[in-house]
């Protein structure tokens, strides 16, 4: 029976994993068995590739090890590097929220403080047409309401603003009436403000200006 149990042995014979009383008597076997003397043998390539494996793998750490000082101090490092850097995220999201809260009001406040309309009027008695501009500043540009008497219609209009460099912008076009002295107002908007303007005119749609108005020196 004992015999029988030795031909069990062989692996952990050619691993080496015997201990010294079990591994002389299993040779005691290997000299009266050439069937375990085979399979010892067979098992050496693979006995040697194991080996070569467990030489190149790093040691098992035990689980209840401890770590140094040394790896205790780089820990403690990092976290307080970490918590720093938190704390630097934190502040200058605070400061952002300050500022926006701070800036706010501010900004709300320069809306409702906005210059004051400024208005013109002018007539042409050749042309027979009347217009009153309203410009309001804001913060795109210039609100811009038409007031208009046209009685010599029917004809197609534009309100254009010129501005000091030059530029003319088209605000609102509209179709006179035939023989309707009655004033229209219309609404629209510029983006030019009112300090870069230089003058308005009420033109056709050929061109041909009807009136012209200017604002005030200083506007």
């Amino acid at each position: 029976m004992r015999s029988l149990e030795r031909h069990h042995d062989v692996g952990a014979y050619a691993l080496g994993v015997l201990d010294e009383v079990e591994a002389f008597r299993f040779e005691d076997h290997l000299m009266e068995c050439p069937r375990c003397a085979a399979e010892v043998t067979e098992l050496g390539p693979t006995t040697r590739q194991l080996m070569l494996y467990r030489r190149a793998t790093p040691r098992f750490v035990h689980p209840m090890a401890q770590p140094g000082s040394r790896m205790l101090d780089r820990l403690l490092a990092e976290v307080a590097s970490r918590q720093r850097a938190g704390r630097r995220r934190l502040l200058f999201a605070l400061a952002a929220s300050v500022v926006f809260a701070v800036g706010a009001p501010t900004v709300a406040i320069m809306a409702s403080e906005s210059e004051a309309p400024v208005r013109i009027a002018a007539g042409d008695a050749r042309s027979g047409v009347w217009a009153q501009v309203t410009t309001e500043e804001e913060a795109w540009g210039s609100q811009v309401e038409l007031k208009i008497r046209d009685g010599a219609g029917p004809r197609a209009c534009h309100l254009v603003i010129i501005g000091h460099d030059g530029s003319e912008e088209t605000v609102t076009s509209w179709s006179a009436p035939g023989h309707d002295a009655q004033e229209h107002t219309m609404m629209s908007g510029s983006a030019k403000h009112p300090d870069e303007i230089a003058r308005y005119e009420v033109r056709t749609a050929d061109g041909r200006p009807l009136v012209t108005l200017e604002p005030p020196t200083g506007q």
